[in-house]
């Protein structure tokens, strides 16, 4: 089922009805540049694409139009098989899922574009993330042993090699089906400058949320946890993972109920939390590293999980593992922001974490110091901060301004992230559809 929103302006009955070659009202003479631009991407779940239209005015960025474009099943399977190294992991198997999600990722823009009746000319760039399906930064920030020790993944153990990231739904197809300059690939220039190519999303936190009198924290509680510390008044900012989120949350609902998911964490409270299950998980080598760190479902996985539980007596039940995982994330996003952020006042949820009540609930109960609040509270909808976000990195790329925050991602110095894919601006391509 697709999930479409409206958020400024009803396009779909106004713009229709709109001249051709009319945007936003304007004639085109009086209008140099589009001030619209795509936000694509597909997260740690793979549930679906998201796909957000994102109007950069004189103030600030406001989402106009949002969609969540369904992943078939079958591509799905085969990206996780690829991403937790139980598959084809071919160079045959990674080209064809690049171009797969290419061609799926421009039927979503396509979509969107369809239902708000907005012509490729009227805007002026894509942000796409792509799917990530490796992502090895350097080894300085991650556990010696590359997590043998604790279930991780053994082909992460030698950290002396080159690090890397890879994400995959190629910006050619994007380009070329729906007539619109594709800006992609925004990690890897972070890494090459020293950097951990994640989390990218801080500059955009920067941009929304910095306060100049209180200190606050961006949380987005997708697969990963990712936060974003921002000092009042524009001091140092911090941002790193936390630890899992949804990801192993999502992975064990969908084992013992076969559901993609625990809505919102019904299941996780009829469960108890399993102390030294807990303890088990807490005492994994990630969660003391400093940051820059990143990581994902390389390294937080089934794996890692089944070996938690195994060394654990007595056995937890399900439902008390699926509550202590609440837990985990609750507790190690608290360690984080007491460590990092002492003097936090305001902390701002977003991402799909960003609606379990159970979740919320813990976060508040353990920051009782701190106003705890989805960042709806200020104006944005905490599902489509992300979205946003690859908008606005496009933004900065076409601009030639920085991404990166380099005291958060370790890099070097600031770069412009992405590469840029021309799309001549034509009528819609002809052969929609994933082949």
């Amino acid at each position: 089922m697709h999930h479409f929103e409206i958020r400024k302006l009803c396009f779909s009955d106004t713009l229709k009805t709109l001249p051709e070659h009319t945007t936003f009202g304007f004639k085109p003479e009086k209008m140099k540049e589009s001030n619209l631009f795509i936000g694509v991407l597909s997260g740690t779940s793979m549930d679906g694409v998201d796909v957000g239209l994102v109007e950069f005015g004189a103030s600030r960025p406001v989402l106009v139009a949002s969609r969540m474009h369904p992943m078939p099943r079958k591509i799905r399977e085969r990206l996780l098989a690829v991403c937790t190294q139980t598959g084809r992991d071919t160079v045959d198997e990674l080209a064809e899922l690049d171009a797969l999600l290419g061609h799926l990722f421009a039927d979503a823009v396509l979509a969107l574009q369809e239902q708000t009746g907005l012509r490729a000319a009227a805007i002026r760039a894509i942000g796409s993330h792509g799917q990530t399906v490796r992502h090895r930064p350097h080894g300085a920030n991650m556990p010696p042993d590359g997590g043998l020790a604790s279930g991780g993944d053994p082909a992460g153990s030698d950290q002396a090699r080159v690090p890397f990231t890879l994400q995959i739904a190629d910006p050619n197809i994007i380009a070329e089906r729906t007539g619109i300059t594709t800006v992609a690939d925004f990690r890897r220039r972070d890494m090459a400058a020293g950097g951990q190519g994640a989390p990218l999303t801080p500059g955009f936190h920067q941009a929304m949320f910095q306060s100049a009198r209180v200190d606050r924290a961006v949380v987005n509680i997708g697969g990963i946890i990712n936060v974003t510390i921002l000092p009042a008044g524009g001091g140092r900012i911090i941002g790193f993972d936390t630890g899992p989120g949804n990801v192993l949350l999502d992975t064990w609902a969908e084992t013992h109920l076969g559901t993609p998911m625990d809505t919102d964490g019904h299941w996780a409270r009829q469960g108890r939390t399993h102390a030294p299950l807990l303890a088990r998980f807490r005492a994994d080598p990630y969660f003391s590293l400093p940051p820059p760190k990143t990581s994902g479902r390389e390294y937080f996985n089934r794996d890692w999980l089944d070996s938690c539980i195994a060394d654990v007596h007595p056995a937890p039940s399900p439902a008390d593992v699926q509550r202590t995982l609440c837990d985990l994330d609750v507790t190690t996003l608290r360690d984080a922001i007491l460590q990092w952020a002492p003097g936090c006042r305001e902390v701002f949820l977003c991402g799909g974490g960003a609606r379990n009540p159970l979740l919320r609930e813990g976060i508040g109960a353990q920051l009782p110091g701190c106003r705890a609040d989805t960042t709806a509270c200020h104006g944005i909808d905490p599902d489509w901060v992300e979205a946003m976000a690859f908008a606005w990195l496009a933004r900065q790329r076409l601009t030639g301004l920085p991404g990166n925050v380099p005291s958060v991602t370790g890099a070097r110095h600031p770069v412009a992230l992405g590469a840029v894919y021309p799309g001549p601006v034509s009528s819609r391509p002809e052969g929609a559809g994933i082949p």
